[in-house]
């Protein structure tokens, strides 16, 4: 890897890490399409794992006072079925249709709130967001704005919502390491980031977090949600285009 392709992800680890401090979702769909620009997929999509699940235990530990354990516990038990049944597939998308899917992944903000009346507070709803937001975290690399839908129904403060999913995530992505990091242990993966770049992208991803946080506690709960649906559409367009410019 070059000294230029490193310094780029772990610039992107602190800007990312610090949008996800802020919006809960918005830095991981911004990371991993920044990675896939430089990364073959399959090491994309392990360094964003890793980065991200610093970045969001970090983030949870922060703000652990907000967590909703009794969510996260039935999440991360439902992550763990889907990361057995996406194994067992060996599916690893090409750049093309990676972008697709990150691009479609934003639509899902856009759903009426009327259409699905889904709520991450009870038991079995957590239960379907951890199989369905891991299932798609495997395929797509990310899935934020999926998880968003479980939580926009809750009564939790904007604290709570950023603090409960950041929790969420660790198991998520947690899962994506796991199922396309396995070569590593017998084949070296083309192009991974040398153990340099995670010695310096790590901490940054962390203190991106703490000035994400800062910056949350100026927002109000109103422009948190909104500014957070144009964000990820905007991201979800570029990446649609990228797909379109790939496969030309």
């Amino acid at each position: 890897m070059s000294l230029s392709i490193g310094a780029f992800v772990i610039a992107m680890a602190f800007v990312t890490a610090t949008l996800s401090g802020v919006f809960g979702m918005a830095g991981g769909l911004v990371l991993m399409g920044a990675l896939a620009l430089v990364l073959p997929v399959s090491a994309a999509f392990v360094t964003h794992g890793l980065l991200q699940l610093v970045a969001n235990g970090w983030r949870a530990i922060i703000h652990r006072g907000h967590v909703r354990w009794d969510i996260v516990g039935w999440f991360a038990l439902a992550s763990a079925v889907a990361a057995l049944g996406v194994a067992a597939l060996s599916f690893v998308p090409s750049k093309p249709v990676l972008y697709v899917l990150l691009g479609l992944v934003p639509a899902l903000v856009w759903l009426p709130q009327g259409w699905l009346k889904l709520d991450a507070a009870q038991p079995r709803q957590a239960l379907l967001s951890g199989f369905l937001v891991t299932g798609l975290n495997l395929l797509a690399g990310v899935a934020g704005p999926l998880l968003d839908i479980f939580f926009v129904r809750t009564a939790l403060t904007r604290h709570a919502i950023v603090a409960t999913k950041a929790a969420t995530q660790v198991f998520s992505h947690l899962a994506k390491v796991l199922v396309y990091g396995g070569p590593l242990l017998t084949t070296p993966m083309k192009d991974f980031p040398p153990l340099w770049v995670f010695g310096l992208a790590i901490p940054l991803s962390m203190l991106g977090t703490v000035v994400g946080g800062r910056i949350l506690d100026r927002m109000s709960d109103v422009n948190f949600k909104s500014w957070t649906r144009w964000i990820v559409t905007a991201v979800g367009v570029s990446y649609l285009i990228q797909a379109w410019m790939l496969l030309r």
